[in-house]
């Protein structure tokens, strides 16, 4: 919720709407829902907030801004830049790192310390695994920790299997059991084999 925005006058708000539907390319009939998912964006400046982080996205490749319009009441400067330069720093190059953000803006939208910071550490520490798994699938991070992340690798450990990082996160509790089992029945690459995610798709 954003309270001050209920006390916004029209001055203010017919710039922000008109932001929204002329640059930012929000559709009228989806300009309620966006207002709903992020009322905060109504109480923003448009010259010293919403536009210049319209033209940041723009400027990464992140062309269809108006799927991301949660991201424009973001600050450029203490928030967006601060998770690219995250990843610079854990060893990503700055190419791969904006890389990662246009395939999954809503990277920016996760706390550092919470949840990036945590998953980057297990992935590397725990699992083990390469950076370019990160770069092509960033969407590991909005996966739950401990509910998702943990538990699907602890039990290919103990399978001895690997799976490529979307097998492993995104199918079924189901399906991921299945997919286990066949593996522990027939002669599918164990994690060992440099065959290991040839012909594994997602669900």
């Amino acid at each position: 919720m954003c309270p001050e925005a209920l006390s916004l006058s029209p001055r203010h708000l017919l710039p922000v709407f008109t932001f929204l539907l002329r640059e930012a390319r929000v559709g009228g009939s989806d300009i309620r829902g966006v207002i709903n998912r992020r009322p905060r964006i109504l109480a923003c400046p448009v010259a010293s907030r919403l536009r210049p982080t319209l033209y940041f996205l723009q400027s990464i490749g992140i062309t269809q801004v108006n799927k991301h319009t949660n991201l424009l009441s973001c600050s450029v400067e203490d928030k967006l830049i601060l998770r690219i330069e995250y990843f610079k720093n854990v060893g990503f190059s700055h190419k791969d790192s904006i890389t990662m953000f246009r395939r999954f803006p809503q990277l920016f939208c996760y706390s550092i310390k919470e949840n990036l910071e945590p998953k980057f550490n297990y992935f590397v520490v725990e699992m083990g695994r390469d950076l370019k798994e990160l770069k092509e699938f960033p969407q590991y991070f909005s996966f739950s920790l401990e509910n998702r992340i943990k538990p699907r690798h602890q039990s290919c450990v103990e399978k001895g299997v690997c799976f490529p990082l979307p097998i492993l996160l995104k199918t079924s509790n189901e399906r991921f059991r299945g997919r286990v089992d066949v593996c522990c029945n027939s002669s599918m690459p164990f994690s060992s084999s440099p065959l290991w995610c040839t012909n594994c798709e997602a669900d």
